[in-house]
């Protein structure tokens, strides 16, 4: 028979006792662990990767194996998360880039500030896109899918289709872009004291042609002054009177300098207001005025979704058998000075050549000649050299879009890329294009095919292999998407900009560039004695 006091009585109370003291620690030690520690994340399944790449296989072809690999690693979690909209004013950042202290801090001098402005500003000015009277169409088609436009269903090939990144993208449509992938910005900050940077989502591009034909300037500038008084009155203005501030304005900087065009007619005068005086203003060809708009390169219609997408597309057109030595993909411009027309003598110098290529664009409503991105792109991965005239300016889309096809661009006018494109394009010009002054061609003194030919072949190949190398850097990513390692357009230009501030905040002094009268150094020029080679440049037959 047991005795009560042996598992029971006071002989259990000072193992109670104990019983209760560990569990009181022990709750307070998840306590501090769950809520205070760093959180537990599942490891996923293991999957094996090559860590080596073969003999046979260079390395950025196993850079894009490797990179499959791991997209489908993490597609699972992915497409769950991508499929929860973010809640309205959320700052999205992505998750290579983490907020530390001090030094860890890998957005420190990169925060960019995005100002929440009223609808008037952007939503509202595309809200009527189907707009149809006077020279505005139906842009609708084009601010689908976060601005890029309809998807490409290429049945020539198979190629130039959505699934690959490529969509119908309008020239003008870079204040959408530009926004949507600001969205997607490393170091967005919700605190706009602690921004190096803040951004403006001012749908200037927009706002001009929705106002340009048939109405006054008064209305013309509406926007602008009311986009001016508004930015004004912020704390964020007055801390360094807008000089950290910038926007897109996705046309040319003309497009918004009327007091300064021969034209009292044309465009706003977005850029000698008070505020786009201040601020960096974001533009496809700046105006050279020692302004503060800075040129970024046209929307192509490639816009990939990751690393792979661009190493692939890298891959097929260095491989592309060129069959024409020169084309060229445009109109006449008779409306253009007779003076400095030299469009009209290279269109005539391409189809007096057998090594040239053309396809003619009518310049009549509705004409689709020189709107189908596949025919397009085809011609320019078939030819060596792709000619650039200007046109009724100097800059041109299609020089990105022959330089995304691995074409050499061939240029006639400082102005064209030279003197513009300084964040995106090398300043030692000759590694990836070719110069002729215009006056040459305009005098008929020059043969466009003779100095073509007179490029050594090694030459061209090296030429060649820079522009495939700078394609990304001429892209806009999908804003939907996200690219790991490979810069483009949008990141470019964002450094650029937080560059130009710094130098501001340090008291030097900046601008968008000097005269184009001034000759870019190291070209190739027009004289046939600079290039005397053995052999003339290979074409494929």
């Amino acid at each position: 028979m047991e005795k009560p006091g042996a598992y029971g009585g006071k002989r259990w109370r000072p193992r109670l006792l104990l019983l209760a003291a560990l569990s009181w620690l022990l709750m307070v030690y998840l306590h501090v662990a769950v809520f205070h520690g760093p959180p537990v994340v599942s490891s996923p399944p293991h999957t094996s990767l090559v860590a080596v790449a073969s003999d046979r296989e260079d390395g950025r072809r196993f850079l894009l194996r490797q990179e499959e690999q791991l997209k489908n690693m993490a597609s699972g979690s992915d497409s769950a998360s991508a499929a929860l909209p973010a809640a309205a004013g959320e700052v999205q950042k992505r998750p290579r880039h983490g907020r530390g202290s001090g030094s860890d801090d890998t957005c420190r001098g990169r925060y960019v500030y995005i100002h929440e402005l009223p609808q008037r500003f952007n939503a509202d000015i595309i809200r009527n896109c189907r707009k149809t009277e006077d020279h505005w169409g139906d842009m609708c088609r084009f601010l689908s899918n976060a601005g890029l436009g309809r998807p490409l269903a290429d049945r020539v090939d198979g190629v130039i289709r959505s699934e690959a990144g490529w969509y119908d993208t309008h020239q003008f449509a870079l204040d959408a872009i530009f926004h949507n992938r600001m969205k997607q910005y490393d170091c967005l900050t919700a605190n706009s004291a602690e921004a190096s940077a803040v951004f403006v989502p001012f749908y200037a591009g927009f706002d001009f042609v929705r106002y340009h034909w048939g109405y006054d300037n008064a209305t013309r500038d509406a926007a602008s002054a009311d986009l001016t008084a508004w930015l004004m009155a912020r704390p964020e203005w007055a801390r360094m009177g807008g000089r950290d501030h910038f926007l897109v304005a996705g046309r040319t900087g003309w497009d918004f300098r009327r007091s300064n065009n021969v034209d009292p007619d044309w465009g706003n005068d977005l850029l000698v207001m008070p505020a786009g005086r201040n601020m960096s203003v974001l533009v496809l060809e700046s105006a050279m005025l020692h302004g503060t708009d800075y040129p970024v390169p046209y929307p192509t219609y490639f816009h990939p979704r990751s690393d792979a997408d661009v190493l692939r597309w890298q891959d097929r057109v260095r491989a592309q058998r060129r069959t024409w030595l020169m084309a060229f993909v445009g109109a006449p411009r008779p409306d253009v000075p007779i003076n400095i027309r030299v469009r009209d003598h290279v269109i005539a110098q391409c189809k007096a050549s057998r090594a040239c290529t053309m396809l003619g664009c009518a310049r009549a409503t509705g004409s689709t000649q020189c709107h189908t991105p596949g025919n397009i792109m085809r011609l320019f991965q078939k030819t060596v050299f792709c000619l650039q005239p200007p046109g009724d300016t100097c800059t041109r889309r299609s020089a990105f879009d022959s330089m995304v096809a691995g074409c050499i661009p061939v240029f006639f006018h400082q102005g064209s890329a030279y003197k513009q494109y300084r964040w995106h394009l090398p300043d030692d010009h000759h590694r990836y294009s070719v110069y002729i002054p215009d006056a040459d061609v305009r005098q008929r003194n020059v043969s466009i095919e003779a100095v073509l030919r007179a490029i050594p072949p090694e030459t061209v190949e090296r030429m060649r292999e820079e522009v495939i190398r700078l394609i990304p850097r001429v892209l806009y990513a999908d804003p939907r998407s996200k690219m790991e390692t490979l810069k483009d357009a949008v990141d470019i230009a964002v450094d650029g900009i937080l560059e130009t501030v710094e130098r501001i905040r340090k008291g030097e002094y900046g601008d968008s560039g000097g005269p184009v009268t001034e000759d870019p150094p190291n070209l190739f020029s027009s004289t046939e004695s600079l290039f005397r080679p053995k052999q003339p440049v290979q074409v494929d037959q």
